[in-house]
Formats: structure tokens, sequence, C-alpha cells
């Protein structure tokens, strides 16, 4: 009786009313993930975004990305004559009915087909109370239409991307990543077997779980390990749910995917991403006992404005440190110096006076210091901006005009500096303002254009028309300032971060306190921009623009230029270039940059331009530390002056001789007072300070 069955059920089908079945093509266009995704500028997934709450589906998995033991243990545990029948096996629903007409036992004879064919037809799906015996005839209809329509490799594959497996988990990619932490590809057998299991039972605890796939297994491979499989159980059941997509740009996701389409492109590089997320991450946990524990950094293509490039932060903060505002330290220095050339008030051979100063303002008098605390006297404009001296920069500010300035920075794109010019007071030229990364490092695109300012974007688009903001010769001049390591080593040395093997020009910069530390620099096409700190605005320990952001920039740097490397940028019309002397020598003859009809060959200090008699080093209540390595009779103390000519040194009470060149003193310890004297013998100037410890033997 049991073999009449099958001719009855097939006779039962072919009366069935036929189903219309959606074509592969239109199945898998109307599958939606759960997660929007962000592509990178080559449309390589770099980013995806929860945008369905009420299940986790990853992106369409193809079959050929998904692990073979999958599929052997998917055919194994739900449909054996899957490559067999043609949509409904009548041999097991013959069975099956049998079966449950004597309650012998329950037994489901559903094929993949048929679970597909629900799967893609809601009509088709059981109810709390099963299938109706209309149901399961249209289903099976539906699952012979599609045999007819579909291959079995595109039936497989779409059934692993729509059934459910545990909880929100729907389809192979979210179920992989979700219990696994891996991609369908990467699933072995045991993991295989245990994805199996859950298909009849997503909600089965994980005791029956295990059970389940442990028999699976073994009927594949005598071999497998139950241990194994209930280990690797245990693990998938407690460990969250993870996203389908990779975690290297959250805030951009968030910024591009909210409201948007399946996969949205931006102009990010995936790998560039990756190294300059890495190499943050990297860096920031080696300065972790100096209390850095945050980062920024973007890149921009000099050229399209592109941002390929954008590390928010450099853990797992929400925080978007790309666009929080902090202060922008000496970063701001090389517009103030471009504005003063522009007008025409200096060169770069300019002399500058690197000296005490104090100006007179509302809320008292501000004295500003330089980063050692010390002065250098003269110096050229070159030195002053590469060897971010704070004093010239002041001094320069007074001269270029503090609402000019303000107004010079705004241009640039730096809005966020909304409050009116006397808010931010003479230290403004020091970077007392707040702007944002991603301004400053487009302030800075601007002289990589030579003056050219544009916006920038997070998605392609077409060409856009830049605007003239700076002179292009002394925006020029400044990249060429920027870029020349001898005229930094005055404050950095000769070997340090900023020197590439390549062209780029490079400002570092750290606010007051030590809370923000910067390097913001630009080869021949980008534009790279680093801010380390703490978002919560403690303070680092002993973190300069050298080892704080700088070697995050050099890294970056490197990688952008592995293959291509940067050349100078050719000097716009306009410029002259010839060798400068001074006289007095403060610095050495050398080449220097002119704007056409400003050059000249020797710098003079005029009488007019000379200032009252000073003691630069020692400075007033100076500690001096004998270092106890170096032999006796050789370490040294240079003392130096400004405006000392005609004077003399005296060092508690015993002449040196003539004080127009630094002295050479071997330090003794003690407290030590030291005078310049005029021809009358009359101290013009005097500093006390201190030396400590001893010399070596």
């Amino acid at each position: 009786m049991r073999r009449a069955a099958a001719p009855l059920l097939l006779a039962l089908l072919a009366c069935a009313n036929a189903l219309a079945v959606p074509t592969p093509e239109q199945a898998r266009a109307a599958y939606r993930s759960s997660d929007a995704e962000l592509l990178d500028r080559h449309g390589v997934p770099i980013q995806s975004l929860r945008t369905d709450m009420t299940l986790r589906r990853a992106p369409w998995v193809g079959l050929a990305d998904i692990s073979p033991a999958m599929r052997v243990a998917l055919v194994q545990a739900e449909d054996r004559r899957f490559m067999q029948h043609d949509g409904v096996d009548v041999s097991a629903l013959g069975k099956a009915a049998w079966d449950n007409l004597l309650r012998t036992r329950a037994r489901g004879a559903s094929t993949i087909t048929m679970q597909l064919a629900a799967l893609l037809d809601e009509r088709l799906r059981a109810s709390a109370q099963g299938r109706s015996w209309g149901q399961k005839w249209d289903q099976a209809s539906a699952a012979r239409e599609l045999e007819a329509g579909w291959s079995k490799a595109q039936i497989m594959e779409a059934y692993l991307n729509l059934v459910p497996f545990r909880g929100e988990l729907q389809g192979i990619g979210a179920a992989a990543r979700g219990l696994f932490g891996k991609a369908p590809s990467g699933l072995n057998q045991a993991e295989s077997a245990i994805l199996a299991s859950l298909l009849r039972a997503p909600s089965a605890p994980p005791r029956v779980v295990a059970q389940r796939a442990c028999v699976l297994a073994k009927e594949i491979n005598p071999a497998a390990s139950c241990a194994g499989i209930e280990w690797d159980v245990a693990a998938a059941f407690s460990r969250p749910a993870a996203s389908a997509g990779q975690a290297q740009a959250p805030q951009v996701a968030q910024r591009l995917l909210k409201g948007a389409a399946r996969q949205v492109r931006s102009t990010l590089d995936a790998t560039l991403q990756r190294q300059a997320q890495d190499s943050l991450r990297q860096h920031l946990a080696a300065l972790r006992e100096r209390n850095v524990t945050q980062g920024a950094l973007v890149v921009l293509d000099n050229d399209s404005g592109e941002i390929v490039a954008y590390v928010a932060n450099g853990g797992a903060s929400e925080v978007d440190g790309v666009l929080a505002l902090r202060q922008a330290g000496s970063t701001l220095k090389p517009f103030l110096y471009q504005l003063a050339m522009e007008r025409g008030w200096i060169t770069a051979a300019s002399l500058q006076d690197d000296s005490p100063l104090e100006i007179a303002t509302a809320a008292g008098p501000y004295v500003p210091q330089n980063y050692d605390r010390q002065f250098k006297g003269w110096v050229s404009t070159r030195t002053s901006l590469a060897s971010s001296l704070n004093v010239p920069a002041v001094r320069m500010l007074q001269l270029a005009g503090l609402e000019r300035f303000h107004a010079r920075l705004r241009a640039l794109g730096m809005a966020s500096l909304s409050e009116p010019a006397e808010f931010y007071g003479y230290s403004l030229a020091l970077g007392s303002g707040d702007v944002s990364l991603l301004e400053l490092a487009n302030a800075y695109r601007t002289l990589a254009n030579g003056g050219l300012h544009g916006s920038v974007t997070l998605q392609p688009r077409a060409p856009q028309a830049k605007t003239r903001v700076l002179d292009a010769r002394t925006s020029f001049i400044v990249g060429d300032i920027l870029s020349d390591r001898a005229a930094r080593s005055l404050t950095f040395g000769l070997r340090n971060e900023l020197a590439t093997s390549f062209w780029s020009a490079v400002k570092t910069g750290t606010s007051k306190d030590m809370r923000d530390n910067w390097c913001v620099g630009y080869s021949e096409k980008y534009t790279v921009a680093v801010w380390v700190g703490n978002f919560d605005g403690s303070p680092m320990w002993d973190v300069s623009g050298v080892t704080g952001a700088a070697p995050v920039w050099r890294d970056v740097m490197d990688f952008l230029h592995r293959q291509t490397p940067s050349r100078a940028p050719a000097a716009p019309p306009g410029l002259v270039q010839q060798v400068v002397g001074y006289q007095p020598a403060f610095e050495a003859p050398r080449k220097e940059w002119f704007v056409r009809g400003t050059e000249s060959a020797q710098v003079t200090l005029v009488a007019a331009e000379q200032r009252r008699a000073a003691i630069l080093y020692p400075g007033q209540a100076s500690v001096i530390a004998i270092d106890p390595d170096i032999p006796a009779g050789l370490e040294r103390v240079v003392f130096r002056a400004q405006g000392a000519a005609g004077l003399a040194w005296r060092l508690d009470g015993v002449d040196l001789g003539a004080a127009g060149a630094g002295h050479a003193w071997q330090p003794v310890a003690g407290e030590h007072e030291l005078a310049l004297v005029d021809a009358h013998d009359k101290v013009v100037a005097a500093t006390r300070f201190k030396v400590r410890g001893s010399r070596a033997n």
C-alpha cells in the first residue's frame, strides 16, 4: 500500500495549480542586506551600517564563495537526493505520507527546492499550526516550477542566502560572520555541520545542536570529533553577532549611509585606509605611557579635493577627531608669514626679532614664549617659520594686523574661527583658535595648489573649479621654507620624522599645555594631516611635534609614495632666486627666493633696528645641569646676548671679555650672576642662574 502512494501523489501534483515563481535575477534583485554598504573608490567594501533592525542579513553571497563543506553538509542534512529529483522527492514524500498516516513517527519530506519556494513566497510559509494541505500542494508545485527555470546551483545559492539560521541571523553570510566570525568561504567541516543542524530547529538549545551536528558530521566523515563540535557550539553561541562589514570607517558610514541605497561609493581608498588606521593605532600604543590615548588623520587628493583616507579616531570611540575642534598650535604660522610676504612687508630673507616681548592687553600683559623658553636673537624669516619660533610670529601678527589675519584664515575655510578677531587676541599667531583637522588639512591643500582653494568631498564628483585665495608666488616660497630641513634644524635638528626621502612640505604644532599635537604637510599629490592627544582634553606628557603626530604623518606619506616619488613644484612666474648674505653674519650666505623686485644681495641690520642690550642665554632663573658623562674640561655653556656691541661679559664679578660674540664658559656648580657692562662699568643687563651636578673625573 505504501508503494501505491507515489503514483497518487504524482497525479495530485499534476493537477495542482502552477504558481508564478521569480527568476534567479529577480530573487537576487529583491534581496536586501540588513546593512547598507560603504564602498571605496574602487568598489571594494570598506564599512557597513545596520539599517534593518529586525534581522541580520549580509550582502548576497555567490555559491562559489561558500565553502564546499557547507554545501555537502546542507545536502546531507536536508535533501540527500537534491541532485536527482525535480523539486519534489516523490519517494521521500510517499514515505512521509505513509508514516504520518500510520502515526508511526512524524516525518518531513520537504526538499531544498520546496523550502526555497516558501522562502520566496510568503503564502507558502507555515503558520503556527503548520501548513494546510493546499499550501503543501502549492509549495510542491512551485518547487517543480523552480526546478524547470533554475539550475541546481542557483537553487542552492538562493536557499543559503535566504534561509534563517538562528535568532536574527538570516542567510549564510550573516550566520558565518555572526557565529564564527569568518566569511562563508572559510567554514570548515565542523562549522558547516553546526549550521546545517540549525536549519530544522534554529532555536534549539546548544546541547541539542551539538548532538545533531555530531551525528551529521560523522555521517559525512566518521573521523569527525564530537568534542570539538561541542566546543565550537559553545563558543559560537556565546559570542555576540558580528556585523557583516569591517569596521574601517564608521564615522564616514554614519554620514554617507543613513537613508542611502544599499551601496554607496566613497572617495576612500581601502588599502590606504587600513594602512593609515594601523599606523595610527600602533603609534598610539607606543605613546600610551606618555598619556596619549587618541588620534585622527585625514588624507586629501590635492587636485580633486577627494578624501582618500579618513581615520576619525585611533580606537573604538565614536568621537570624530577629524571634525572635532582643537587649538591649532603653530600650524597657523605659515599662513601668517604668507600674508606678510604677499603684502610685501617681508621677504624670506628678512630678519625677525626673537627677543623678549610683552604686549599690553585688556586682560593684562601677554608675554609669548618659545617652546624651549630661550631666545635666538635675530633670525631670518625662513629660519623663524621653519623652526617654528613663537615670539617672531607674534611680532609678525602685530605687523600684519589681527583682523586681517583672522579674515585670511576664514577665507581658507576655517569657519570654526567664528568669534571676532579680538576674541583670540595676538595668541592667534600661535594657534589659540579652535579648528578641525579637516579644515586645517584643506588650508594646507590650498598652499599645495599654489593658493587655489576648493572644497573637499567624500563622494566622487565632477571636477570642481578652485578660487584663488593666496598669492601663487608667496605660497610657493612658504612651501619651499616648509620643505627646508636645514632651516628647521635650529629647533628640530637635521634627522627627524619630518625629513622624507622625497619632496614634501610640513609643519608641526603643539597647543597650550600639550593638549594637542599636530603634523600637517603635503607632497606633489597629497595633503596629510594628523592629530594626537586626548578627547577629554587632558595634557600629554613630554610629547613634541616630532615625537607625537609626525611619525604617523611620515608613515602615511611613505606609503603614499612607495612607488611614485614626489617632485618639487615649479616656481611660478614672478619669482627670482639669488644668493643673499647678512651683515652682521647672523646666518650663512645662501640662495633665496624673492618676489621679483624685492630681491637683495645683502640684508643689513641698520642702526634703527638695533635693540636694547639683553642676555639671551642663560635666561633668568635658568637651571643648568652638568653632564657627568662629559670629561672634566670639555663641557661648555655658551653665553649669548643681543645688542651687545661695545659691551663686556661679567660673571660673579669677574670680567670675561667682549660680549660681541658668544662666550664659552666651563660650568661650575652653584648659583651665578651674569651681567653685561658698558665701558663705564655700568651694568646694562643681568641674569641669575644655577648650575647643578658635578663633572666626571
